[in-house]
This record gives C-alpha cells, structure tokens and sequence, in this order.
C-alpha cells in the first residue's frame, strides 16, 4: 500500500509561527509536525511515501530528502494547480493497481494504522475515512456511521443546528482502485464535496472507522499550545527520539550534548533538544528547549515552547509563551500567558510583553518596554469573530475605534482592490462613530466605499440588488440590547453573506499581516444619489395600491424609533391609509428596546388600536425588518402566530405552488398547506437560509417565526415596511379580518425553555440525541425536529451561548408541557458521559 501524505497549506492561521516555515514542519515536541506523521506511517509498515508540496517545499525536501536516514522512501509531487484533496491524491498518485492511504501531514494523531487498514480490508471497503470524536466538531465534516460501520451521513463545516453528531472525518483516507478511478485526472476535486457523494450515489461501501487514540489539527496557535500540553500531561504520547528519565517530579527528555546547571530544578515533563544549555539555578515547568538554544541563570519558564537557536537572558519569566528560531531575549524579559514571539526577533532588558500579543519576525522590542499589543496590526480578537453574517460585541469596550479599522481593512482586502462596498448605519451616534473607522479601513485597502448614511438595512440590500457592489455592511445597535452594536455583512446580490465567504475575513483579522492599498490606489468615497426615490418607486409597483385604497383603512403604526419612518414620509396618503403615527422621529439613544420595552410598547400600541377602533396596528422595530402585529380587537399576535396568519392570506390570495418557512414554525403551516394544496418546504430557523430559499426561485414566498416575511417581487430578505403593506393588501383582497383568522389557530399551544449545556459537550449531546431518536419520525435541518403523536419538539443547540433550545407544541398545554420536561431531561442525561 502506498501512502500520501498531504504536505499542508499557507498555515495562514498559524501565523506567525508559519512566516518562515510551512506548516508540516512547524516543531511540536522538538520535531516537525510531519516527521511524526511519517514515523506513524513507517511504524505500520508503510514505507513508501509520496509527499504533496505546497507552501515552501524546499524545507520539507531538505529534512526528509529520499527518507533513507528515517526508514522509508520518499519521494515528491509538486501539484501545478488547485486540484483539490482527492485531485492532488489522484495526483501524488498517479495510475496505480494498488490501495493508497492518504494522512494529512500536518496533524498530530497516535492511530493504529495496520489496525485500521484491516478492517478496512475485512468490510471490503472501497473507501474507509478514519473517524474520531471531538468537543466542538463545527470546524469539520460531521458522519453518522450505521452498526456495519458504513457512512449514511455527512455534513462539511456544519453549524451546531445541523450539527448531528461529534464524530468527525479526521482527513485520514484508505482507498481502493475503483475509488481512486473516480477522480478525474487534473481537476478540482474534492474528497467530502465531490468523491464520497459520488460513491454514495453508486452505492459503493464508503465505511467510516471510529478511532481509539489522539488524534488533532493543529489549525491555529491555540490548537499548537493545546498540543504541548497533551504532552506535558500525558494524555499524547509521541516518538520525540530522545532518551527519557524520570528524576524527582519531571519526567525529562535529554537530547546530546545537553549543560545543566547548578541548583537547575525541573517539573512536569521537559523535553531539552541537542546542544542545549540551561544555566544555574533556573526552573523549567512543562517546557520544550529547542535544539542550540540556551536559557539563562535564574530564569522561571513554565508551559512554555522554545525553537532553535534561541537565547534566553538571565532571570526571565515565561508563562505559556512561543518563542521561535533565532531570537534573544535579553535578561528580566517577561512573556505573559500565550505570547508569541516569532523568528529573528530582539527584546531588550527588562521588556515585558502582555498576554495574547504576537511579536511578528525580526521585530525589535527596546529595554524596559511594555508591549501590550502585537507589533502588527494590535490586540488579538479573543473570541469567534463572525456567527450568522455579523460580527457583533459591546460597543467601544469589545467594538472599538481600532477594531473597525482593523476589521475594514481585513474585509477590504479579503475583496480585493477596486471593488466597491456599500455601508450604510442606524441612526445612533456610536454607530456613526464606528462605520467611519470602519470606511477607513476599508479604503485603506483599496476598496471603494458608496455610503448611504442613515437608512434601514433593507434600503441597503435594495441598493445591493441594483448595483454592482461586491458586498454591503450595515452597523447598528442589536435591536434588542443597546449595549451590543452589530456589523452585518451582505453580500452583492443583498442576501447575508454567506459565512464560508467570511472565512477569508477571519484569516485575515487573525492572521494581521494582510495587505493594504499604496498611496495611489486607496479606496474612493462617494454618496450615491436617488437610493430612496428608485426604493419607493419600485416598493410602490409592487403594491396594487388601488386595492389598498379602495379598502380604506385605519391603521395604527409605532417606528420604535427607528429610521423607517424617514424612508417614505408619504406613503399611507399615496396609499389613502389613515395612520395614526408613533416613535416617528429616529432617537440616537432609542435605536434598541429591551423585552421590557417592547411588551411595554405593545400594550401601548394595543390600547390605541381600540381607542380608535383601528383597523389593524403595526410596530416595526428599529432595523425595519421585523413587525409585531395586534389585530383589529386591540389584541397582540405573537410571531407564531402571526405567521400563519400571513401564511394563510397569502396563500388565498395568490395560490402559489410551494412555500417555504423556518424548521421552527407552528405545524399549522401544515394545516393550512394542506387544506390549500400547497407544498411547504422548511430551512434553517435563520435569515440567510430564509432569503436563500427564496434568491434560488425555489419558492415564491417565505414566513418567519420572528415576525420577518419576504413577498416576491421586491425585496432579497425581511422589510418590515413593505411586509405592513403587503398584509393590508391582502387584507384587501381577501376581505379577511385578523382578529377572525386568529380564532382558527387558538388551539396551538408552545412552549420554549433553554437548557444550560458547556460548549464541549454540544457535539455528544447531539450524538446521543440521534442516537436516541433514531426509531422516531424527524427532520434535520437545524437541529433535530421530533414528531410526536399530534406533536412536536425541536432542539438546537444555541449558536452563541453554552446551551440548546428546546421548543414543544401541540393542541393541549399540558401535553406541551409534558414534552418540554421529557426533553429536557433528555438533553441532561445527554450531557453526562
């Protein structure tokens, strides 16, 4: 059997360790990741290897070169292009008779791999992917495996609602010939997206192996710290070719030529590399010395990398640092928690660098300087920087001036010079504050920024639709928290940008070293005119407003404040509407109302309705995308419930073919589909999904449970504006009463409850919840949705806080009540191993 082995990429998230090395060989225990990879194959009897080259290939031919001095033969393929995983194998390969085994070579695992290629053998497998178990599987291909071991399940890159299980592909492959054939020669061709779904569709034995074992990606610098601590703690066991003694409370790995020092004391496990020298009295505490560095006289390192060619002054303090190959330290220098200081780097005496900056190569740091941030670009962004289209965090504590900055430039130039944005804001002065910095760095990178100033989001994604913009940015406070202030990312056709197209964004924010414009090609800024006349005009077309008019209505509408209001000042006389208008001034300070609030302004807008014996009241919230609703009894429709009440006119008054709405709502959209004759397709319980479904012409309508529609002919995603018209519209056409239609749907009872859950454990308790509803009818579009006898419940787990959500409903409280309970219990028990 051959083997490949996958010689990594840029390692873009690994900066800076991997500025002058390739990823491959960037050392964990003293040795290059992909000489462990190797030594694992050699150790099960795979010794003829072919390495694929990407990113500086020279250093990986220099140390392996044929592999005669490490027991194997080795020889090189240097792809001319993108060919994707299974292309480069195909590739590496070439036409061969014979199985190939391919392993990425910049992983750590200690996996039997003689045991798992018997197995392989003896299911007759045509293709066995190596599988394991992992906290948190987001960040890779998910797979449900049956009790024959063959995959009837994967998913690439899920969120946690279509995150069904925490078995993952490790990117380990065995393959036979006739899997191998299937790979066009010369083309982008990839494993999970291509190759296995080709297999499945043939019915070929794609089988799935869970490993016992360590296995990890060493994707980014936390990953690299976590891996040294395995080591430290045992819990990794690698071949670091070095003699091992144990001697008082250390376990010490000793390479030659190695100077100790009077009084040195050692703890936890140190592995010190050949030639190096540690001087008198120092303490060294889960520590990696590289080889020919040298560490000074009374000097504390604990949990802490040191590369090759290293000096390290006298009485330094180290705590979970990395320094890199060829850098001095001067003495009295401090390195706090996770610091990194990467290649050829000087810092002088008594400098002192804070937690979590990264000094990038051949930087100089002064004596006596305190460094407290990285050298780069600034502080590392400690959390997940984009979920579900925005990046979002408290406004100049977590979202700063600097940030936005930062993060334009990091967008602009994942975009690329000479595209254009539009950017547009709320109407709150913080969120003017912050777009400006953020227009800054985008054209600090080159990019052309259209800014709208202070319309709705939707105004923003008409503008999208209409131009040629690469993408869109709207900054604005949560509409339900004050405190945190949102930038949301669309793309250019006006849809959520998609997160796979932020992922370049998160590099590069992360990464810091992206590239800005030169002086003679920053971006141009420009206020585009006539935006809102091309917006009313085509909202007006869209609306039959002789129906509207003729119907004569009275209506009460609530702005919250917001800017909506400034969208279309005459809009209810064009429609003949007599509206009664509150909150229509946009307030700086009013651009978010808590749930108190809200409730609040509800029964406000409730009383009025009945005062005046209103048809219908609105209240569109701040972002304009949202409605609440209280019918012509004064009486406030939750958003289930709105729902299908909107589902219900809308499919009297244009009998479309099919329609879609969140895996949430009500099951009397069923109801009502069905008594209509009408097909109900159901997405994720997002806004992107919603307007995806909707951008791909596959239905002409789409509800939402949190008060957002979008109406064909129109918009991309939810205007709360255009959705008030639209339903006095088929109020008109339909001559239907709200407070009528309400009475139908009394008898749906739901029920919601969050359940505590650490983030390590969501990927087991989504296990353990298939597992457990395997036998019941489901549906897994966004978490699991459960069918249970004139009943249903749906858990997901939340995207950003450490719990899952469940929700329950049927036609009796109690019954609802009931489920929540059981569920929830579930989902506890789930949480125990």
């Amino acid at each position: 059997m051959k083997a490949i082995v996958m010689a990594g990429g840029f390692g873009t998230r690994l900066r800076p360790l991997t500025i002058n090395v390739p990823k491959p060989m960037v050392p964990i225990g003293n040795l290059p990741m992909m000489e462990h990879v190797v030594a694992l194959l050699a150790r099960s009897g795979l010794t003829d290897i072919t390495s694929l080259l990407y990113f500086q290939p020279e250093h990986i031919k220099s140390h392996f070169k044929d592999g005669g001095t490490f027991g194997f033969k080795m020889d090189y393929r240097l792809p001319n292009a993108d060919l994707g995983t299974a292309g480069a194998v195909r590739f590496g390969v070439g036409d061969t008779s014979d199985p190939v085994i391919a392993i990425s070579g910049d992983l750590i695992t200690d996996f039997d791999l003689a045991e798992a290629i018997e197995w392989h053998k003896s299911k007759q497998a045509h293709a066995t992917i190596l599988l394991t178990r992992v906290e948190n599987p987001l960040a890779y291909g998910i797979v449900i495996t049956d009790d024959d071991g063959r995959i009837v399940r994967f998913l690439e890159k899920p969120t946690w609602g279509e995150a069904f299980s925490d078995t993952i592909n490790t990117g380990i492959y065995i393959l036979e010939p006739e899997a191998m054939e299937l790979i066009p020669k010369g083309s982008d061709f990839d494993f999970s997206q291509n190759l296995f779904p080709l297999m499945l569709s043939r019915g070929m034995r794609l089988c799935g192996k869970i490993m016992k074992g360590y296995w990890k990606d060493v994707g980014n610098v936390a990953e690299y710290y976590r891996a040294h601590q395995d080591i430290f703690s045992g819990k990794l066991n690698l071949d670091l070719k070095l003699p091992r003694t144990e001697t008082g409370n250390a376990v010490l790995y000793q390479g030659a030529n190695v100077e100790i020092g009077d009084d040195v004391l050692f703890s936890g496990t140190v592995i010190l590399g050949n030639d190096t020298r540690v001087l008198a009295g120092t303490r060294l505490h889960n520590c990696v010395i590289g080889n020919r560095s040298r560490v000074g006289q009374e000097c504390s390192l604990k949990d802490t990398v040191i590369w090759e060619d290293t000096s390290i002054g006298d009485g330094c303090r180290f705590s979970s640092a990395t320094v890199c190959n060829n850098s001095r330290m001067g003495d009295k220098v401090q390195l706090l928690d996770h610091v990194i200081v990467s290649d050829d780097c000087t810092v002088g005496n008594g400098a002192t660098i804070k937690a979590n900056c990264k000094i990038w190569p051949s930087k100089i740091v002064d004596d006596g300087a305190i460094v407290s941030s990285s050298l780069v670009w600034g502080e590392k962004w400690n959390s997940g920087l984009v979920t579900d289209s925005k990046v979002s965090g408290l406004a100049l504590t977590e979202i700063t001036p600097e940030m936005a900055v930062r993060l334009g430039a990091a967008f602009g130039a994942s975009l690329g010079q000479g595209t254009s944005v539009v950017t547009s804001r709320d109407a709150s002065d913080i969120s003017r504050l912050l777009r400006r910095s953020l227009m800054s760095g985008l054209l600090a990178s080159g990019v052309h920024v259209s800014d709208l100033e202070q319309v709705p989001a939707p105004v923003v994604r008409y503008a999208l639709s209409k131009g040629k913009y690469a993408a869109g940015i709207y900054v604005r406070h949560d509409p339900n928290d004050y405190r945190q202030l949102d930038f949301i990312f669309f793309h250019g056709s006006g849809l959520d940008m998609p997160p796979a197209k932020l992922k370049k964004l998160e590099r590069n924010y992360f990464g810091e070293d992206f590239e800005r414009a030169s002086l003679d090609n920053i971006g141009h800024l420009d206020h585009p005119q006539r935006v809102l006349e091309d917006y009313q005009a085509e909202f007006t077309s869209a609306i039959d407003v002789e129906l509207v008019r003729e119907a004569g209505f009275k209506i009460v509408v609530d702005y919250a404040s917001g800017s909506s209001s400034q969208v279309f000042p005459n809009l209810f006389s064009t429609l003949g509407v007599s509206a009664t208008e509150l909150n229509a001034n946009p307030n700086p300070s009013r651009c978010s109302t808590s749930q108190g609030e809200s409730s609040r302004a509800i029964v406000q807008l409730s009383a009025i309705v009945r005062s005046l014996n209103a048809d219908v009241g609105f209240r569109i919230n701040a972002a304009a995308e949202k409605l609440s609703v209280v019918d012509d009894m004064g009486q406030p429709l939750d958003n289930q419930t709105l729902l299908l009440l909107v589902t219900e006119l809308f499919l009297q008054a244009y009998k479309p073919e099919r329609f879609a709405v969140p895996v949430a709502a009500s099951m009397g959209i069923e109801e009502i589909a069905g008594r209509l004759g009408v097909e109900v397709i159901r997405v994720s319980n997002d806004h992107r999904a919603m307007m995806e479904v909707r951008h791909a012409s596959e239905v002409s309508y789409v509800g939402g449970t949190r008060g957002g529609f979008i109406f064909p002919g129109f918009q991309t995603g939810a205007d709360g504006l255009f959705a008030m018209v639209k339903i006095l519209q088929m109020l008109a056409g339909t001559n239907e009463r709200l407070s009528e239609l309400r009475k139908r749907y009394d008898q749906y009872s739901r029920e919601t409850v969050s359940v505590p859950c650490p983030w390590s454990k969501k990927g087991l308790v989504m296990r353990r919840l298939i597992t457990e509803s395997a036998a019941k009818q489901r549906q897994l579009v966004d978490g699991i949705r459960i069918f249970e006898d004139g009943a249903w419940v749906l858990i997901t787990p939340d995207r950003v806080r450490a719990s899952f959500n469940i929700l329950a409903e049927s036609t009796s409280k109690d019954n609802t009540s009931q489920l929540i309970n059981r569920y929830r219990t579930l989902v506890e028990n789930c949480k125990v191993e």
